[in-house]
């Protein structure tokens, strides 16, 4: 799996021109889910996006997790993380998961960043075709992929 982690002011997902989920200061994921991802993944990313410490403390170092401020988050999955784009102009899926994997995942991942952070997770809509707006703090940007842990 491959998180694109961004902190935010504010974040939104509209859906047929209707707003369908927003936060306020908080973390925006962006989650990508591959053929042979795991819960294992899933729950090494989790706790991994509570525990981030990208938040400014009271001297404005990144020394605070979203736990830490009480923050909020909103996750969107997103196949095209796992684009592959060794060879020509036209990024490859092939290792992004199918719906039958990918859909499991995702709902995972957002009840387990829920359960750690103890608030709900606002979500995107797996499949369907999004707006998604964003002001990123800092900028502050983080990429995780569970298969580079080690």
């Amino acid at each position: 799996m491959r998180l694109v982690i961004q902190r935010v002011i504010e974040a939104s997902v509209t859906i047929d021109g209707k707003l369908f989920s927003e936060i306020g200061n908080g973390l925006m994921v962006l989650v990508g889910v591959a053929e042979g991802d795991t819960a294992a993944d899933v729950e090494w990313l989790a706790a991994k996006t509570a525990a981030m410490r990208i938040f400014p403390d009271e001297n404005g170092v990144m020394n605070r997790s979203v736990v830490d401020v009480d923050g909020e988050a909103l996750a969107v999955s997103q196949f095209t993380l796992m684009a592959s784009t060794k060879k020509g102009n036209r990024p490859s899926y092939i290792h992004a998961a199918g719906h039958e994997l990918a859909i499991p995942m995702y709902e995972l991942y957002c009840r387990r960043l829920s359960q750690i952070m103890g608030k709900e997770v606002k979500t995107g809509q797996f499949g369907a075709d999004m707006k998604v707006g964003l002001v990123n703090e800092g900028p502050v940007t983080i990429i995780i992929d569970s298969k580079l842990k080690e």
